[in-house]
C-alpha cells in the first residue's frame, strides 16, 4: 500500500483541526446552515432522511487491517454498530452525529484515512478493478498509477469547484472492463504500444444517474509521462465550457455529447498542447517511488495443492464456494477471495463491527494483513494460500460471508434507498430481499449462471441499475413507490446501458416480474448460455411479451 510520508500526515492532521474549528463555530451559531454547507460537502458529511451520513474515502478500494479495525471501533462508537460499502468502493457510515464528525475524523486520520473529496463538485475517489495486482489478467499492476492520480487531484485547486462532480477509473485488463471505466467522467486504460512501452487510452463523458452514457476515447495513446497534463487537459475543457445553471445538465457527459467526441478532443489537445513537457510531466524516479509502495507479499512457496484437491472431494460446500466465490491468482498456489456481503436477510454491502474485527484477523491470517472493496459491495482477500482455503471458508461461513452466490442473482447490488437516503424515490433493500427469498434455492440460482441484478432508488443511479443485467430503477408516481425494469446492461467485457422494459410495476409485483424474466430464459437459452448472451441472441420482445402479457 502508499504508506504517507510526514507531509502527508500533516496535511491530514491539519485539515481535521481545520473542520474540527468549523463544526464548533457551527454548532454555536456563528456559521449558518448555508455556511457550513459546503464545509461539512468537502470532508464527506451528508444531511440524509434520518441522520447525518459521512462517506469515507478508500482510494482504489485498499484497506489495511489496522484500517479495518479502526473502522470497527469508529462505527461501534460514533454509529449503531455498522457501515456500508458502496458501489465505488467506499465505507459509509449512517448514523453519525454532526458534533461527533471530527473526533470520527482524528480516528480515521491516525490510520491514514479520511473523508475528503467523498463528496461535492470536486474529483472523487479514484476505483480500480478489485483484483488490481494480482489478476493474472492485468498487463501492468493499476494501483500506482491510481494513487498518482489520487495524489494529483487531492486538494488540487483548479478543481475544487468544477461544474458537477467528477469520477475517474483505472482499467489494465485487455478486452475487459472490470473497472467500469465506460461509465465514468474519465476512464483510463493502461495498454503497451508495439514497443512495449506503457501508455494509456483516455476515455470521457461517461456516466450513469439522469442521462446514462458511455464515453467516447479522447486519447488512443497517451505516453505515461503525460498523463497527469491529459487528464488536466480534459478537466481543463470541461472546467471552461461544463454548464454551471443547470446541474442535471452539468456532467462531463452531456459537454462531450454536445460538442461531439471530435471537438472535444480538439480542445483536449489544444490545451494539452500548452501543458506538455511541463511541471506535471512524471519522471522514471517518481513513478518508481509509486511503484515501490505495491510490492509483492512474502508469497510462500512451499503451498500444499493437495490440501485443496481433498477439501474439494470431499466437501460439497467447499467446493461449490471454491468455485464461485475464488478467482484465479497471478502467483502459482494463490487465489483471490470475495468475502459476500449479501447473504438474505442481510443489507446488500453492511457489515458489522463485530464482522470487521473478524475480517481484520483473518487479512492478517490469510492475506498478508490487506483486504480491498469491491463496487459490487463485497470485499476481497487477494492473496490467500491454497493450503488455508479450506480452513477460512469455514470461519467465513461462521461469519455468514461464505455465501457462494457470487455474480450470481442473489448477489444483488442495490443502494440505501428511500430507508436512508434523502434522494431517494423509493426502498431498494425489502426489493432485494424479496427477490433473494424467491430464489432461496441455491442449486437453482448455480443452474441459472451469472446474473447481475442491480437496484437504485432514485435517478442518481448509485445501486448501477443502468448496467445490470437485470435493472430495477424506483421512481415516484403520485407519492406510490413504483418500479422501472432495464434489461441488456453489463459492466464486464464492456459498459453498456440496459433498455427499459415498458411501464413500472408497483413494489409487491416487482419479485413476479423478474421470476417472469427469468422463465423466459430458462426457457429460451441455449446450453450453458448466460442470461446476458441470451438476451442478446433474442433481444427485448420475448420477456415483454410475457411479463405485460
Amino acid at each position: 500500500m502508499y504508506v504517507y510520508q510526514d507531509y502527508d500526515q500533516r496535511l491530514l492532521e491539519e485539515r481535521v483541526a481545520q473542520y474540527r474549528d468549523q463544526t464548533r463555530r457551527y454548532l454555536a451559531g456563528q456559521l449558518s446552515e448555508d455556511e457550513f454547507l459546503v464545509l461539512r460537502l468537502q470532508n464527506g458529511l451528508y444531511i440524509q432522511r434520518y441522520a447525518p451520513m459521512l462517506r469515507i474515502s478508500v482510494p482504489y478500494g485498499l484497506l489495511s487491517s489496522e484500517q479495518v479495525r479502526t473502522l470497527a471501533k469508529v462505527v461501534r462508537e460514533y454509529d449503531k454498530g455498522f457501515c456500508h460499502v458502496s458501489t465505488r468502493q467506499n465505507i459509509q457510515l449512517n448514523w453519525p452525529e454532526v458534533q461527533d464528525v471530527p473526533d470520527i475524523l482524528a480516528e480515521l486520520a491516525s490510520v491514514q484515512m479520511h473523508a475528503i473529496q467523498t463528496s461535492g463538485n470536486c474529483i472523487r475517489n479514484i476505483t480500480t478493478d478489485e483484483y488490481a495486482g494480482v489478476n493474472p489478467k492485468e498487463i501492468e499492476d493499476p494501483r500506482p498509477w491510481c494513487e498518482i492520480i489520487r495524489q494529483w487531484a487531492t486538494f488540487n485547486p483548479e478543481f475544487a469547484y468544477l461544474p458537477r462532480k467528477f469520477k475517474i477509473a483505472v482499467n489494465a485488463v485487455p478486452d475487459a472492463d472490470p473497472a467500469l471505466i465506460g461509465v465514468h467522467d474519465i476512464g483510463v486504460k493502461v495498454i503497451h504500444n508495439d514497443a512495449g512501452e506503457t501508455g494509456f487510452q483516455v476515455w470521457a463523458g461517461g456516466g450513469l444517474g439522469r442521462t446514462p452514457m458511455t464515453g467516447q476515447v479522447i486519447g488512443e495513446f497517451v505516453p505515461w509521462q503525460h498523463l497527469l497534463a491529459y487528464l488536466e487537459a480534459i478537466l481543463r475543457v470541461y472546467n471552461k465550457y461544463g454548464n454551471r445553471d443547470n446541474k442535471f445538465k452539468a456532467r462531463i457527459k452531456i459537454l462531450v455529447k454536445a460538442l461531439g467526441a471530435e471537438k472535444y478532443r480538439e480542445l483536449t489537445e489544444a490545451e494539452f498542447a500548452e501543458l506538455k513537457d511541463g511541471p506535471m510531466t512524471l519522471t522514471e524516479e517518481e513513478v518508481a517511488r509509486i511503484q515501490g509502495c505495491f510490492t509483492e507479499p512474502a508469497y510462500r512457496d512451499d503451498v500444499d495443492n493437495g490440501v485443496l484437491d481433498k477439501a474439494l472431494q470431499e466437501n460439497r460446500a467447499f467446493n461449490r464456494w471454491y468455485h464461485t466465490n475464488t478467482r484465479a491468482h497471478k502467483r502459482d498456489g494463490y487465489r483471490s477471495v470475495t468475502l459476500t456481503l449479501k447473504k438474505t436477510g442481510r443489507i446488500p454491502g453492511d457489515v458489522s463491527d463485530e464482522q470487521l474485527e473478524a475480517i481484520a484477523d483473518l487479512a492478517d491470517r490469510y492475506s498478508f494483513g490487506e483486504l480491498r472493496n469491491t463496487h459490487q459491495q463485497n470485499m476481497v482477500l487477494s492473496d490467500v494460500a491454497a493450503d488455508d482455503l479450506f480452513e477460512l471458508w469455514e470461519k467465513l461461513d461462521a461469519l455468514g460471508m461464505a455465501t457462494p452466490n457470487l455474480g450470481l442473482l442473489t448477489d444483488i447490488v442495490a443502494c440505501p434507498g428511500g430507508d436512508l437516503c434523502a434522494l431517494a424515490n423509493a426502498k431498494s433493500v425489502p426489493v432485494a430481499e424479496g427477490i433473494q427469498r424467491r430464489f432461496d434455492d441455491m442449486d437453482y440460482v448455480h443452474d441459472l449462471g451469472p446474473l447481475d441484478i442491480n437496484i437504485s432508488g432514485c435517478m442518481n443511479a448509485c445501486g448501477h441499475h443502468h448496467i445490470g443485467h437485470i435493472g430495477i430503477l424506483g421512481v415516484d408516481k403520485k407519492g406510490k413507490e413504483f418500479y422501472q425494469i432495464t434489461l441488456g446492461g453489463r459492466g464486464d467485457k464492456l459498459s453498456r446501458i440496459g433498455e427499459k422494459m415498458g411501464p413500472s410495476f408497483e413494489s409487491y409485483e416487482v419479485t413476479d416480474v423478474i421470476e417472469k424474466i427469468i422463465n423466459v430464459y430458462v426457457d429460451k437459452r441455449l446450453e450453458n448460455e448466460p442470461f446476458i448472451d441470451t438476451y442478446e441472441r433474442i433481444g427485448m420482445e420475448p420477456f415483454k411479451e410475457h411479463v405485460y402479457g
